[in-house]
């Protein structure tokens, strides 16, 4: 009920929200139009998953829109658009993009980026400053989200719920 009044005064959340609701639901359709109109109010996380149904052709197969949504999520902060676009730019031969993309992701948290950038400094595609810039920030990005309240819940994620009530 709450949901679908946020849904009727064009929360892009809520919208999302039911966009992904209606994907799980095998309703691709109408999680499309959630996500788009979920994108056009500015949701970040809905041009990422637009690109998903571009790319994976779940409503229809387009590179020029897939990489349209990438763009726009990359803009916003999204840390997997912008991971998925230094795939895109490295397969096209564009390493240096490729790299740029690859260390914004990482400088975000993103930790398969940090590993392709391992990687491609291992074989010396990558410079060691811009390695060293991108560790750095990848660290700040993890150490940032370090906090007493998180460290108690990963560490009753690991011994069991039952014991979280003693911590």
């Amino acid at each position: 009920m709450i949901m679908m009044k946020r849904v009727e005064v064009n929360d892009s959340v809520a919208i999302s929200h039911m966009g992904r609701s209606c994907e799980l639901d095998g309703n691709f359709k109408g999680s499309f139009e959630c996500y788009t109109k979920a994108a056009e109010l500015g949701d970040v996380a809905s041009h990422y998953y637009l690109s998903c149904f571009y790319r994976e052709g779940k409503v229809e197969k387009n590179e020029k829109m897939e990489v349209h949504h990438l763009k726009q999520a990359a803009i916003g902060g999204h840390p997997f658009a912008r991971h998925d676009l230094s795939v895109k730019e490295a397969a096209n031969g564009k390493y240096e993009r490729a790299t740029r993309h690859a260390i914004i992701a990482s400088s975000l948290g993103y930790v398969k980026s940090m590993e392709m950038l391992k990687a491609n400094y291992a074989r010396w595609y990558v410079s060691k400053e811009d390695f060293a810039t991108a560790l750095r920030a990848h660290q700040a990005a993890i150490d940032a989200t370090k906090s007493p309240q998180r460290e108690a819940a990963a560490k009753a994620e690991r011994t069991g719920w039952r014991r979280m009530r003693k911590i």
